[in-house]
């Protein structure tokens, strides 16, 4: 009973926050859904919004995972700790489907374009992904230093070592590893355009999975509790561990006829692989007793690969239910929210740690630890998103007075 509950608190602030974020969204739009449709065909989101719906989904229940850490002490009741290790596993999906999510889109619109010009690419890339992780990377190291992984920086140094390795803030290390794919985007192309017939698409599927599997056995072995567990670590955020899900993302797209088709024929199919890989990852997790250690819960496992794909596989389900129930303002929000859902991502610890400390909710995460999960989660998510939005309107309105006072002198 315990455990149905949590999931129904944890469904509820998703959805309240969806609705909310949707009629503000409509209220404050200036444009209408008909120039919208007009400006995109309506093909265009029978394709698109697969990238987009994971990209929104994932920042979502990503922004869960290190409040949950925060919430979650030794002092809490077993049964407490059980229930959070089960909700951490459930949204132990997210850097894979945002990974899923990226090349699917970016194989897409190159596609659609018939060209990749790696000068354009990596300009556009600088300014709406790199600038940011800078800037939040420095806020994270210079006004919140105690948020440090591993070790913190003591000369300049350890400093820029600390910037660029992902321990600046609990959540930084997946920014290191997907910043990877960005400049590996032209290979991903490259292979992409060697994709000429669905049989070559099978066998690169098909080796993709040996080949990462045999990586999982070797980092199980050696690095997940193995003798390299604490030299090793920065395995964890090299592109290798997850370039299954960008491999797997571009062929979504190039052969999306077909798999668009076998996410839907098959949606009942990877429902019940989700509950029984969820099963799977928590018996597994539950393996090491108490208290509960969510590093015992690592991407880098095969029940929770097949997890990954099983949620990948069902929100894309979900995203081509709505293309064909015809939801256009549903795919209208979801590409407006996944625009911002990277710069939510950079700054939603930020806002979590701000809100535990000036509200003071450790004491209150004591007594009522699922609600403080939902307030601060919820809270997190709207100022995130909020925060995103709003510096890049300011930062776009600023730039085109600062061009013009330029250009009029």
């Amino acid at each position: 009973m315990k455990v149905l509950l949590s999931y129904i608190l944890f469904i509820i602030p998703d959805l309240f926050l969806f609705s909310l974020l949707k009629a503000c969204y409509n209220f404050l739009q200036k444009n209408t859904l008909e120039d919208y449709m007009e400006k995109y065909n309506y093909s265009s989101f029978k394709i698109a919004d697969i990238g987009d719906y994971l990209k929104v989904f994932a920042c979502t229940a990503v922004m869960s995972q290190p409040i949950m850490a925060m919430i979650m002490t030794p002092k809490e009741p077993n049964p407490i700790q059980d229930i959070f290790g089960l909700l951490y596993n459930l949204v132990k999906y997210t850097a894979p489907a945002f990974i899923f999510g990226i090349l699917y889109t970016t194989i897409r619109i190159h596609d659609l374009k018939c060209t990749f010009n790696p000068k354009l690419y990596y300009q556009s890339s600088w300014k709406n992904l790199f600038v940011p992780t800078i800037w939040w990377t420095l806020i994270y190291l210079l006004i919140m230093p105690n948020l440090q992984q591993v070790n913190h920086y003591y000369n300049f140094t350890s400093f820029c070592w600390q910037f660029i390795n992902g321990n600046a803030a609990p959540h930084l290390w997946y920014n290191t590893m997907m910043l990877q794919f960005i400049i590996l985007m032209p290979l991903f192309w490259q292979l992409s355009q060697a994709m000429t017939s669905p049989k070559r698409g099978i066998k690169v599927a098909i080796f993709t999975f040996i080949i990462y599997f045999g990586w999982l056995l070797f980092y199980d072995y050696y690095v997940f509790h193995g003798i390299h567990a604490k030299d090793w670590y920065l395995l964890d955020r090299i592109f290798i561990s997850f370039f299954i899900y960008g491999v797997y993302g571009m062929l979504a797209w190039k052969f999306h006829t077909y798999v668009n088709s076998f996410f839907t024929k098959f949606c009942t199919v990877f429902a019940l692989l989700f509950a029984s890989c969820f099963i799977w990852t928590n018996l597994e997790f539950q393996s090491f007793g108490h208290p509960v250690n969510f590093n015992n819960a690592p991407y880098y496992k095969p029940s929770m690969t097949f997890y990954c794909l099983a949620v990948i596989a069902l929100i894309s389900a979900f995203c081509l239910f709505q293309v064909k129930n015809h939801k256009i303002k549903e795919l209208h929000i979801f590409h407006f929210l996944a625009t911002y859902a990277y710069r939510a991502y950079l700054s939603n610890v930020f806002w979590s740690e701000l809100l535990w400390q000036i509200l003071h909710l450790q004491s209150t995460a004591y007594i009522h630890p699922f609600l403080t999960l939902i307030f601060l989660w919820s809270s997190t998510w709207i100022l995130s998103f909020a925060s995103a939005y709003l510096i890049h309107q300011i930062w776009t309105k600023t730039k085109s007075i600062l061009f013009r006072k330029i250009s009029f002198t």
